[in-house]
């Protein structure tokens, strides 16, 4: 019955996206975890690091249990599960947006692709060219594919949709506090510490399906999966490097390098073969790569969970 939900889950995620129009659970995540920080800000007390680490425990087994009770309640029970494994998903969203994107760069609008990416990054998009513009596309979706499918995926698989909500939960917290600035440094700390855990192995799996995507489309799997890991090591998160020198490898095209954030320039790892530029091709490539993976990753996890079954 779980999985019947997962594949479901993946269906309506393709078919639908995020509809506007329906209320998003991380919507009320982001109320929550604003108003916590308020509350942080103004009451004292606890340094700001013990703050972080109590709203950590308090968000994620909060997010666990209130989805276990939902989820629980007779006949209604399984739409609720249903509805938050769906909602708990984002290749579909991730897919369009980045669509979307490519669409206007291809079109010559670069201004109006710099705002729509900027809804996608932290980055600064405004000073962005062509190259950059494609660049940072593809840095944000591929490593993207494991915050917002495979991980997710993975976890509604082995625990359910309170697994998942649970590691949402986490990577929301780290979204909104996980910042090496002034202001989040202390407090981000046990966010961002939490969903490094979480998204470490999910992370390798991404790096791998996006290989078997790859291998699909005939694309150069040996050179990637040669040169990955030592791109991967590179960057300062344990994860991100996976699914981003990945997908640079694959498509022959770098990622990284300088980027502003917050008024600062930072100056990245480059991933990917140095000598690689991005274009219109390799763009629509990564789009065709990014469903690939979803469907290469989703059926990895059946034959897992079915052969858990049979074991059983």
């Amino acid at each position: 019955m779980d999985f019947a939900i997962a594949l479901l889950a993946v269906l309506l995620d393709l078919a639908l996206g995020d509809p506007r129009r329906l209320y998003h659970p991380v919507r009320a995540l982001g109320a929550l975890m604003d108003r916590e920080e308020a509350i942080v800000r103004s009451a004292g007390g606890l340094s700001l690091k013990w703050w972080g680490i109590l709203f950590v425990l308090f968000n994620a087994l909060g997010a666990w249990l209130v989805v276990r009770l939902l989820t629980s309640i007779p006949v209604l029970g399984w739409l609720i599960a249903l509805y938050l494994a769906y909602t708990g998903l984002a290749l579909g969203q991730l897919w369009r947006d980045g669509r979307r994107v490519a669409r206007l760069i291809d079109a010559g609008d670069l201004s109006n692709a710099r705002l729509a990416l900027a809804h996608l990054v932290t980055r600064d998009t405004s000073a962005m060219d062509e190259q950059a513009l494609r660049r940072s596309l593809a840095e944000t979706m591929s490593e993207n594919m494991n915050d917002g499918f495979v991980a997710p995926f993975f976890y509604l698989v082995i625990g359910g949709p309170a697994l998942l909500w649970l590691y949402k939960t986490v990577s929301t917290m780290d979204s909104m506090w996980g910042y090496k600035t002034e202001r989040y440094r202390e407090f981000g700390w046990a966010a961002a510490r939490t969903d490094d855990v979480l998204a470490f192995l999910p992370a390798r799996m991404t790096a791998f399906f996006m290989l078997g995507a790859g291998w699909f489309m005939s694309l150069d799997v040996h050179r990637a999966f040669d040169n990955m890991r030592t791109d991967a090591l590179k960057t300062e998160s344990p994860n991100a490097g996976w699914p981003m020198s990945a997908a640079a490898w694959l498509l022959g095209a770098w990622v990284g390098g300088p980027a502003v954030y917050f008024g600062r320039l930072k100056d990245k790892p480059v991933l990917g073969p140095t000598e690689g530029a991005w274009n219109s091709i390799k763009t629509k490539r990564l789009l065709r790569m990014i469903l690939a993976t979803g469907f290469v990753s989703t059926a990895a996890l059946a034959a897992y969970f079915a052969m858990l079954f049979a074991a059983a």
